[in-house]
C-alpha cells in the first residue's frame, strides 16, 4: 500500500539531490528520509533515484512520476488552506453551561485547545448548578451529568457513564487507611452536600447505609466535595469521571450499579446544524472522548 506521506520524502529528495536536505527540510533524520523513499520505492516496485557519490538523482521512472507527485503536493495544499478558511469562518458567541466541578477540571484544558483551534468562536461560560433551558436559548450547548435528560427537542452525545462513588485522597488514605465496604465507612470522617439536587441522592444513600452520623462537613457545592477531599479532610462521594482520572484520589467503594449516571453534550435540535454549534459540540465530544 502507497502510504502518501512518502510522496513529502519523494518530492524533497528530488528538489535538493540528497537526503540530509531533505531531511533537514522536512525537520526529521538524514536515515529517515532516506528509509522512507526505500519505502516508497519498494511500495511502487520501481527504482526512483539513482544513488550516486554526489547525490540522489532521478531515474527515467521517477521523472515520469515528479509531475504527478507535485500535483498531489499542490492538491493537499490546496485542500488544507479550504480547511483553514472554514475554520475562520467559524465564529461567533456559544454559551456553554456545565457543572462548575467539571468547568475547573476536564473542561479547562479542553477551552484552551478550542481557542487555538477555532480563535473566532467566543465562549460564555455557565457554572451555575441550575439546569439551564436550551430550548428557550439560555444556553447553547450543556455538559451535563444526568440519569435522563429532561426537555423537548434535545440532541445528546453521550459521552461516558458517570457513577458516583465514595473517594479519599492518597495523603488521607497513608493516614488512615481506606476503607472497602460500607460497613468500614463508618470509622472515618465523612464530607456531605455537593448542592441540593445532589445532596437529596447522596443523603438518601448515607442514610440507607446508617453514615449519616459519620458526616462533619457540609459543602454546598460539589467542587465543595472535591476539594475537600483532596485536602484530605475525609471521604465524600464523587463523579468517577473526574475523580478516577485525578491522580491524588482513590477510589474506596466500587460505584454501585443500576441507575448509573450519564455525562452527556446536549444541543438543542434547532442548533445542531449551526456552524459555530456544531464545532463546539464535535471538539469537546472528540477531547473528551479521547
Amino acid at each position: 500500500m502507497l502510504d502518501w506521506t512518502d510522496l513529502r520524502y519523494f518530492l524533497a529528495v528530488a528538489r535538493s539531490g540528497s537526503t540530509l536536505a531533505a531531511g533537514r527540510a522536512l525537520g526529521v533524520s538524514q536515515t529517515t528520509a532516506a528509509r522512507r523513499v526505500s519505502a516508497l520505492e519498494e511500495s511502487l516496485e520501481l527504482t526512483l533515484f539513482e544513488r550516486r557519490q554526489s547525490g540522489y538523482v532521478l531515474t527515467p521512472a521517477g521523472e515520469t512520476l515528479l509531475t504527478s507527485a507535485q500535483r498531489v503536493e499542490s492538491a493537499a495544499g490546496a485542500f488544507a488552506d479550504l480547511a483553514a478558511a472554514q475554520t475562520r469562518e467559524v465564529s461567533g458567541t456559544v454559551k456553554l453551561t456545565t457543572e462548575e466541578m467539571y468547568a475547573v477540571t476536564v473542561l479547562a484544558p479542553i477551552l484552551r485547545e478550542l481557542r487555538e483551534a477555532y480563535p473566532a468562536i467566543r465562549i460564555e461560560l455557565d457554572t451555575s448548578d441550575e439546569v439551564r433551558d436550551l430550548g428557550s436559548g439560555a444556553a447553547d450547548v450543556a455538559l451535563r451529568s444526568a440519569k435522563t435528560l429532561v426537555g423537548d427537542g434535545l440532541v445528546a452525545r453521550r459521552i461516558a457513564w458517570d457513577p458516583w462513588t465514595v473517594y479519599c485522597s492518597r495523603a488521607y488514605a497513608e493516614a488512615n487507611g481506606i476503607p472497602r465496604n460500607r460497613h468500614q465507612l463508618k470509622q472515618h470522617v465523612l464530607i456531605g452536600g455537593g448542592g441540593k439536587d445532589i445532596w437529596r441522592y447522596y443523603r438518601a444513600w448515607l442514610q440507607e447505609s446508617d453514615l449519616e452520623g459519620a458526616v462533619v462537613m457540609q459543602h454546598s457545592s460539589p467542587l465543595g466535595l472535591l476539594s475537600s477531599v483532596r485536602a484530605g479532610v475525609g471521604l465524600a462521594a464523587l463523579p468517577t469521571f473526574i475523580a478516577d482520572r485525578d491522580p491524588d484520589l482513590i477510589q474506596c467503594l466500587p460505584p454501585k450499579k443500576g441507575g448509573e449516571m450519564g455525562l452527556y453534550l446536549v444541543t438543542h435540535e434547532r442548533l445542531r446544524h449551526t456552524p459555530r454549534v456544531r464545532a463546539v459540540m464535535d471538539f469537546l465530544a472528540e477531547r473528551l472522548v479521547r
